[in-house]
């Protein structure tokens, strides 16, 4: 996305106008009008020259000034909001309802560069749309950790890093030991989405009343691929380990999995609670699933307007033998090859056929070599084994991937990336 450029240079461009005696006083004194000074660490709020977010300071000056809510910014340092709260910091974006003129979305990209915001914490009972950003439009966030966020509202829309998102798009971005209360659309990432949760990922606790998922508490306009939920997840209506409910002929979950454990009362599915409408393809889920009435494991109900296509769900890790959609399979039929013909295992899915289920190939570290379960001695027997080699290339997976670098040999470069990988878990 392009920024916009207008708004950021009239607010940053100063026009003075002068009387003839006072231009003629800072002439005779030699005085020079310093240039404004910079609410950030750094940058002019470009695309090319980003705003940056290096402080606590930095984080809450974003929030209390909406006028740069259209700008670029990127983060430059690992933030600890610790001490931070409702009373004293800031969120980015505003959301009241559908309609209200008080709405002022952010507009503009937020680059994580792979940091991570630690200890948010919030909580305001009255509000809706609550997250890190309380509303969203048109913008984009990537390549962003937040690590233990707590938000508490009696509201709608409320999730760790986005509580309304309106369209634009959050890829990458990862909230571990999430706790995310709230009534309505509530998601451990996003609490109501209307764009596109691109090789996201959620872990930690989701509770709700109606529409509550572990990444997505709704999916409107939008879509959620290649991610997947750890969380539990808890509510009364409309409850699923990956997002509560599709609503929309639009929404799509296209390769995702949920394995946290979900439990509600109506509608509630390992997957999602239900498909109202649109589209679930190549998805699969494996925890524990309980409730009363539309209860399945994957999904507790599809409606017509909803559709499941390739999608599976563990009938005994679930301890569901129906769904809403889906096909049932034993644990071991989820974790053999076999199961997911037509699935994308070359650049998607990766699988160790009868050790575990298949998960996405970004989370693999560089170092994992065995079966995708993190860099551990089996690695490191099985990077000896290829030491020296000098023939490495694509007729030997570059010697069985045990190149990092892909130099054609494996050396003591390639050793300083097992390194940096050891004893890396799965992301």
């Amino acid at each position: 996305m392009a920024p916009p450029t207008d708004s950021s240079q009239s607010r940053r461009t100063h026009v003075i106008r002068w009387s003839g005696r006072s231009a003629f006083a800072l002439i005779v004194l030699g005085f020079v009008v310093p240039a404004a000074a910079g609410n950030y660490s750094g940058g002019s709020g470009s695309g090319s020259d980003p705003y940056q977010i290096r402080t606590v300071e930095d984080l809450d000056t974003l929030g209390k000034t909406p006028t740069d809510w259209n700008q670029c910014f990127k983060l430059m340092a690992d933030i600890d909001l610790a001490g931070c709260n409702e009373t004293n910091f800031h969120l980015i974006g505003g959301w009241v309802s559908f309609g209200d003129l008080g709405n002022k979305p952010f507009n503009g990209i937020f680059d994580g560069n792979d940091r991570t915001i630690s200890n948010f914490h919030y909580k305001d009972m009255k509000a809706n749309g609550l997250g890190l950003f309380r509303y969203v439009k048109i913008g984009e966030i990537r390549n962003l950790r937040l690590r233990h966020v707590k938000v508490v509202s009696d509201g709608g829309d409320i999730g760790a890093l986005v509580g309304r998102f309106g369209g634009g798009a959050v890829v990458d971005c990862h909230v571990d030991d999430a706790d995310v209360t709230g009534n309505t659309g509530v998601g451990g990432l996003v609490g109501s989405l209307d764009g596109i949760i691109s090789q996201c990922s959620s872990r930690g606790r989701v509770a709700g009343i109606r529409y509550v998922g572990g990444v997505a508490g709704s999916v409107g306009d939008g879509t959620v691929k290649r991610s997947y939920s750890k969380a539990s997840v808890s509510g009364n209506e409309s409850v699923g380990g990956l997002v509560g409910a599709t609503l929309n002929q639009a929404s799509v979950l296209d390769s995702c999995y949920a394995n946290g454990q979900v439990s509600g009362t109506t509608y509630v599915g390992g997957l999602a609670g239900q498909a109202v409408a649109g589209r679930v393809f190549k998805c699969y889920s494996t925890g524990a699933v309980s409730g009363s009435q539309y209860v399945g494991g994957l999904l507790g109900s599809t409606r017509v307007f909803g559709e499941v296509i390739m999608s599976f769900w563990d009938a005994q890790t679930s301890g569901q033998t129906i769904s809403g959609g889906g096909t049932a399979k034993t644990t071991a039929e989820m974790c053999s090859a076999e199961t997911y013909n037509g699935w994308d295992f070359d650049l998607t899915w990766i699988i160790c056929d009868g050790g575990n289920y298949p998960v996405f190939l970004w989370q693999i570290p560089r170092a994992d070599l065995r079966c995708p379960d993190g860099v551990n001695a089996t690695d490191l027997a099985w990077f000896a084994m290829q030491w020296s080699h000098s023939d490495c290339g694509a007729v030997n997976s570059n010697c069985q991937w045990a190149d990092f670098d892909e130099s054609g040999a494996v050396g003591f470069p390639d050793l300083a990336i097992l390194a940096e990988d050891w004893l890396t878990g799965m992301y």
